[in-house]
């Protein structure tokens, strides 16, 4: 009697399936270092020394309160400070080069969630009064935003169950629309 194993055959789907995950392996990884050197950002921002002057977040992330995303800051609103303060800072040179090339600044994301996931900002500042902190930590105190929480669904039901209407808020159509 034959082992399954004796076919040639077999020893060739195996072989197959093995190579498939060690180039799926080698893709994670690249996936992984690409993702590393690409955190860099494009403009060195410093969200501390606007803190420390007085800029709130919804200045710049005025879209937070009016739609799902909060938005990026246009050049042109950075530059209608920056074209007369603190104009001889390399960052800011950087940007008006930006400007001078009528460029978008390519900002990357810090928070990535799955499509399958929906998330409003709007609702979370505005109904839900909650202020930027809670989700993205202690920014004004950072140089280069960086995410500070794992943004997973447990993390968000954690939030979720400690509201007045956790039972509404627990259900999946909430986010999963």
């Amino acid at each position: 009697m034959h082992s399954r194993f004796e076919s040639p055959w077999t020893w060739r789907l195996l072989g197959g399936v093995v190579l498939l995950l060690i180039l799926q392996g080698a893709g994670i990884l690249l996936w992984i270092s690409s993702s590393r050197a690409e955190s860099e950002a494009p403009v060195k921002f410093n969200h501390r020394a606007m803190v420390q002057v007085g800029i709130t977040c919804l200045f710049c992330h005025a879209d937070a309160t009016r739609a799902p995303a909060a938005g990026m800051p246009s050049v042109q609103l950075c530059m209608g400070c920056h074209s007369t303060i603190a104009t001889d800072s390399p960052e800011i040179q950087e940007l008006a080069g930006f400007w001078q090339r009528q460029e978008p600044v390519p900002w990357r994301r810090r928070y990535q969630l799955p499509r399958f996931v929906y998330f409003s900002h709007r609702v979370h500042v505005v109904a839900g009064g909650f202020n930027c902190e809670r989700c993205h930590g202690d920014v004004g105190e950072m140089t280069v935003a960086e995410p500070v929480v794992d943004l997973n669904m447990g993390w968000c039901l954690g939030c979720h169950d400690q509201q007045p209407n956790s039972h509404q808020l627990t259900d999946c159509v909430v986010c999963h629309q």
